[in-house]
């Protein structure tokens, strides 16, 4: 099986994704990838996507290789299984705040002896194919891409500690959150909300594991861009169909 996120990762440039939040259409991985999107993140966590309408963007992800991953809406078993066996080849986990979390989420989504995910094999994850089941799954355990989303005091504080659970590849910031929970919404550029990115990104190196962010604007991205933030997000489907909509007003 190939894994072209644990691919792209292991390649070690700069890869920029896109949170999917709105739009279910099974075209839209074709359309991110002709955008140049390196990955792009299904929103289960806010998003109303139906469990079918992700399985569907998630099959056509893997047809044409452009690595799908979903932000479950919380940490349980049911989630990390259903959407790992949909396909995805990473899994979001959001407001990560302790090893404890990053570890349940790796024991449900890697094989013994890593974890105990639930074996199923004639799935969307296998392709349909007839696999070697212990080949399979040391496969997947190494393919499997696991991120914790950083989106508190808590979180920041316990980075170092998230980042070092063998198994947890990326630490994700969630700046809109992250913020708020600082007092200091939307205030990116705030010397504290500065500490705490740098400290996120530190935490990660740290372990030798990568950093990054999803803003919804470049100018906050940019300047993080070499300090450490190497796999982002930037924007949504529906903030780049309403950037692209702004200039309707000079038609009215």
């Amino acid at each position: 099986m190939r894994y072209c996120f644990r691919e792209k990762l292991e390649e070690g440039g700069r890869l920029l994704g896109t949170m999917v939040t709105t739009f279910a259409s099974a075209d839209l991985p074709k359309i991110l990838a002709r955008c140049g999107f390196d990955f792009f993140v299904v929103d289960c966590e806010h998003g109303s996507f139906t469990t079918r309408e992700v399985a569907d963007m998630l099959a056509v992800a893997r047809a044409i290789g452009l690595p799908g991953v979903v932000r479950i809406p919380e940490l349980r078993r049911e989630h990390v299984l259903k959407f790992l066996e949909m396909g995805a080849e990473g899994l979001l986990l959001p407001n990560t705040e302790s090893a404890e979390q990053a570890q349940q989420l790796v024991d449900w989504a890697k094989y013994a002896p890593m974890g105990h995910r639930g074996v199923s094999l004639n799935r969307p994850h296998t392709d349909f194919e007839k696999v070697d089941g212990r080949t399979y799954m040391e496969q997947s355990n190494r393919g499997t891409v696991l991120m914790a989303q950083i989106e508190s005091r808590e979180g920041v504080e316990h980075v170092a500690e998230i980042m070092a659970v063998d198994g947890i590849d990326l630490a994700l910031i969630g700046p809109n959150d992250m913020s708020q929970d600082y007092g200091l919404l939307g205030q990116y550029t705030h010397p504290e909300m500065e500490a705490a990115f740098a400290k996120v990104v530190a935490g990660a190196q740290a372990s030798g594991k990568r950093a990054g962010g999803h803003f919804s604007g470049a100018a906050a991205l940019k300047p993080w861009l070499d300090r450490g933030m190497t796999v982002n997000m930037w924007n949504s489907d529906l903030g780049m169909l309403k950037a692209g909509s702004a200039g309707m007003a000079e038609l009215r």
